[in-house]
């Protein structure tokens, strides 16, 4: 995982038991031989070495730096063969080969090389995850941790987002300010040395990683003027950004500013071009959101809303971030949703269409640092991300339900993903249970007048249709833009759901249950004490009512400052549910009024999750 655009199996293995050396010849590639050889040995092999030519007869694994046939991005292409007397890797560059690297070990498994020949490249070039520190901080450890994951799964850059509203998390020598305690309004006092940030820059470029950092201006910038006393669009304001993005760029040698520039009002148009010609005179390619601010056409557009990539301008870079934020997202929901993308409108990428970024936007406040990792689907979400855009393709428009012509494929897909969940994610987080095999039998629509508690007989109905998953949406509150399971969802009606679970015995299983998606960006009202829902869902298995948790935040006021207690099934204990040997009748009521929230932090999700979690 990624899967190769190319893979052919074969009958054969190299045993690594009887592998003499690493033979690696061309300077360029020998850090990854390197790398290789730490990896072997960490396996157990230590007796592998490391020569530029090999004798007759012996086993080795050759490294070699030789042009790669690819369509796109050849620069990160390579092959691999393996036979049972050799492995061949051959790559035009170093992060070809490092990207070979993370397939071949993928590949090894009990001391042996599975059999194989492999043509593989990138559809796009950039493939990137972003993480939010400025709202809520992370430790060093944990980004670093995050950064290994993207490494493994050939993603190349790393979005660093740490000024915000909240808090400047980045110390400047000039401005010791930015980064007091009094100017944070959360996680007080905590922030990233100059020699943070140069450690993972480092890190990142030992992993071919780039990573951007992001100085969001002039919005986004409340700490800014808390620690300033100026807005950052007044004279003053302005000349202290630019003694800035001056000190940041002689500071770091990183090839890319971005600037931010959306939800704020533009009252100084000099404001952007200015700050644009700046960064760009000290070498740095400019990256700015859109919809945004008035941006030169030399800035790459990173689009986060629909409606905003301009094809008639073909010289304008972009990259798509529309709708891949994860703390929107269901963990059940973002797997399926993320694994159909087709970013950029595009198969594949091309000289304006660069890729996509997945984003980590926790707006709410936690309780602990690692709750950001817990209380959001980072990282199956990361794993389907790297799938979809590495290899490209996907499907037009943005659905959060595994339809009929997906499915097969998409079943495939869960099976290597749950096998590199227990391979190589155990005691990390990993909000994800195998979903492909539930199907649904749904009835209805029952017009319920508004009366969400009205009980309607689907005992002589046939069902009007099925689904599949864990995570059955039937409206999304970002309707039509993302289409759940009803082609035409329609206010005050109920629908009933119903499967069967099998259970290899009689007894207590932990199961996923909810009625909602609590998304980390809303101030979202808990659920009513003694109830799943405000809409009256309700869920029964073999016939028997399972009751909602103790909500802990129930009837309490609630704010963006409110950390998330229980809300969320994946990050609360599972419901024990008994099931007995054999086949369980699960039945669920999903009834819903009005399609409108209370308000834009309360939006209307229709949506019904069950279950059980097992890795199989």
């Amino acid at each position: 995982m990624p899967e190769p655009a190319e893979l052919a199996w074969r009958d054969a293995q190299f045993n690594l038991s009887t592998c003499m050396a690493i033979i690696c010849a061309d300077p360029a590639l020998r850090t990854e031989a390197q790398r290789l050889q730490a990896s072997l040995r960490a396996e157990g092999f230590r007796n592998i070495r490391l020569l530029a030519k090999s004798k007759q007869r012996e086993r080795v694994i050759i490294l070699e730096k030789a042009a790669v046939s690819a369509p796109v991005t050849t620069k990160e292409s390579y092959t691999i063969d393996v036979s049972d007397e050799a492995v061949k890797i051959t790559a035009p560059s170093a992060h070809g080969a490092f990207n070979a690297l993370q397939t071949l070990l993928q590949l090894t498994s009990g001391g042996y090389v599975q059999g194989s020949a492999i043509r593989d490249w990138p559809a796009f070039s950039w493939r990137s995850y972003m993480v939010d520190v400025g709202r809520n901080y992370q430790p060093m450890d944990l980004l670093k941790q995050q950064i290994d994951v993207m490494s493994r799964y050939k993603m190349n850059v790393f979005h660093f987002h740490f000024t915000e509203d909240v808090a400047w998390r980045l110390h400047f020598k000039r401005y010791p300010q930015l980064t007091e305690a009094r100017h944070m309004t959360r996680q007080k006092g905590k922030f990233y040395t100059e020699e943070n940030l140069h450690e993972l820059i480092r890190y990142c470029r030992e992993r071919h990683i780039v990573l951007v950092p992001e100085i969001d201006m002039p919005g986004h910038s409340a700490a800014f003027r808390r620690a300033m006393g100026y807005d950052m669009q007044s004279d003053s304001g302005m000349a202290i950004v630019a003694q800035i993005v001056k000190d940041f760029c002689k500071e770091y040698d990183l090839p890319y500013l971005h600037i931010g520039a959306d939800e704020v009002k533009i009252t100084n148009p000099r404001f952007l071009p200015e700050m644009t010609r700046l960064a760009e005179s000290m070498g740095r390619k400019v990256i700015g959101w859109m919809p945004g601010g008035n941006f030169p056409e030399s800035v790459i557009r990173q689009l986060w809303s629909e409606g905003s990539v301009d094809h008639g301008n073909d010289s304008i870079q972009y990259i798509d971030s529309r709708q891949l934020y994860i703390n929107h997202m269901d963990p059940l929901e973002s797997v399926i949703s993320i694994y159909q993308r087709q970013f950029c409108n595009t198969p594949a990428g091309n000289a304006s269409a660069l890729g996509a970024t997945l984003c980590l936007w926790h707006d709410r406040n936690v309780a602990a640092e690692e709750d950001v990792m817990t209380m959001n689907p980072v990282y199956p979400s990361l794993l389907a991300f790297a799938e979809r855009v590495w290899k490209g393709g996907g499907t037009p428009g943005i659905t959060v339900a595994i339809g009929p012509g997906i499915a097969a494929e998409f079943a495939g897909f869960e099976q290597r993903l749950i096998a590199h969940k227990v391979r190589y994610f155990e005691g990390m987080p990993f909000t994800y249970f195998p979903q492909s095999g539930q199907q649904w039998q749904l009835y209805g629509p029952f017009a319920n007048g508004g009366n969400t508690a009205q009980e309607f007989d689907t005992a002589s109905v046939r069902p009007s249709q099925t689904a599949t998953g864990g995570t059955v949406i039937l409206r999304h509150w970002w309707a039509p833009n993302l289409q759940g399971v009803l082609a035409a969802p329609a206010e005050n009606t109920t629908w009933y759901a119903s499967t069967r679970i099998w259970s290899d015995r009689d007894g207590e299983t932990d199961c996923w249950i909810g009625f909602h998606d609590y998304s980390r960006s809303h101030a979202s009202l808990p659920p009513i004490a003694g109830k799943w829902d405000n809409r009256g869902s309700s869920i029964r298995v073999n016939g028997a009512l399972i009751p909602p948790p103790v909500w802990a935040s129930a009837g309490k006021t609630i704010t963006l400052e409110t950390p998330y207690t229980n809300e969320g099934y994946a990050y609360r204990a599972p419901a024990k549910v008994y099931l007995k040997k054999g086949w369980n009748i699960v039945e669920v009521k999903a009834p819903v009024a009005s399609f409108k929230g209370r308000d834009w932090q309360n939006p209307v999700k229709w949506m019904f999750t069950f279950l059980p979690c097992r890795n199989e």
